[in-house]
């Protein structure tokens, strides 16, 4: 990797240097074989990019036309704020990339998506298990003490 890293909005030319990324993120998350995502949300979720009509985005890190690594956000209402609030939902660096500032370099670029739009608030979860990426989050942000409860339906 050089010392040029540049956090852009992914464009449409990407998608085959972005697919291994969330191929990646998805497999880090268990999301492998029987469990997979659909081909058809992958393809939903990159064409979402590009829909003025959707509140998700996509920023990639870039070094010497590589991609290194992904970010994927969205803004929504909340009940405690008038202004729109900032959900960094995926965030992934390819393991190469790894410990030289990319998900940094993303996780700013959200910031400065966040602070152009207004939101005063950018949060996002993660595993209690993912010690390395917490090492980082905890240098970025602030840990509240939210647990998440989930159920599907």
């Amino acid at each position: 990797m050089s010392d040029k890293l540049t956090v852009r909005f992914v464009r449409r030319s990407d998608f085959d240097k972005w697919l291994p990324l969330w191929d990646g993120y998805n497999a880090f998350y268990d999301r492998k074989g029987p469990t997979a995502l659909p081909r058809e949300i992958t393809e939903m979720t990159w064409a979402r990019f590009f829909d003025g009509y959707e509140p998700v985005h996509g920023l990639v890190a870039e070094s010497d036309g590589e991609l290194l690594g992904l970010t994927h956000y969205l803004f929504h209402r909340s009940t405690t704020l008038i202004e729109p609030v900032c959900y960094l939902q995926d965030l992934f660096t390819a393991e190469a990339a790894r410990g030289k500032g990319v998900g940094r370099a993303l996780i700013e670029g959200v910031y400065e998506q966040a602070r152009l739009k207004g939101s005063p608030r950018v949060y996002w979860q993660t595993h209690q298990t993912n010690r390395t990426a917490r090492t980082l989050y905890d240098k970025v942000a602030e840990h509240q003490g939210f647990i998440i409860y989930r159920k599907l339906v």
